[in-house]
């Protein structure tokens, strides 16, 4: 596969793709007669897993350290295991720190779904006095508004 259709698969861009390879993200990819990178299609798969590496934040140092074990081989499998399981540990705190964070969202939707206007507030109506100027009262904010 050429890198253009790597790109096209996978979303990243070409110019992603070789830095991938230049910093020992992608192994280097043997040459074409006309010098163009020719990829196995083996290379998804792996690129699909740096994507999710890298959605669940782990950084690029770790993910290079990760490829080179790999490189290394079969040997360094434990190695590979304690990196991912830490990382997973990592992933873990991060979705619990979310669906609290989901709660409160949920909490605050649902107490702008329970009121006349929709914004979190009774509606008032003001009242002027003789001298113009408004007059009456509000609700208090809620804390977080």
């Amino acid at each position: 596969m050429k890198i253009g259709d790597i790109a096209k698969h996978t979303g990243l861009t070409a110019h992603t793709i070789r830095y991938y390879e230049r910093i020992g993200l992608l192994p280097f990819a043997p040459r074409d007669s006309m010098g163009q990178r020719v990829y196995d299609a083996s290379v998804l798969t792996w690129i699909e897993f740096l994507g999710r590496l890298k959605t669940t934040g782990m950084t690029i140092q770790e993910m290079l350290r990760y490829a080179q074990l790999r490189a290394q081989g079969a040997a360094t499998g434990q190695e590979r295991c304690a990196l991912l399981a830490a990382h997973r540990d990592n992933v873990r705190i991060r979705v619990a720190e979310l669906q609290a964070c989901l709660v409160v969202l949920d909490t605050k939707i649902a107490g702008y779904a329970n009121t006349p206007n929709g914004n979190g507030h009774a509606k008032h109506e003001r009242t002027r006095s003789k001298s113009g100027k408004p007059s009456g009262t509000r609700q208090a904010s809620v804390v977080g508004d």
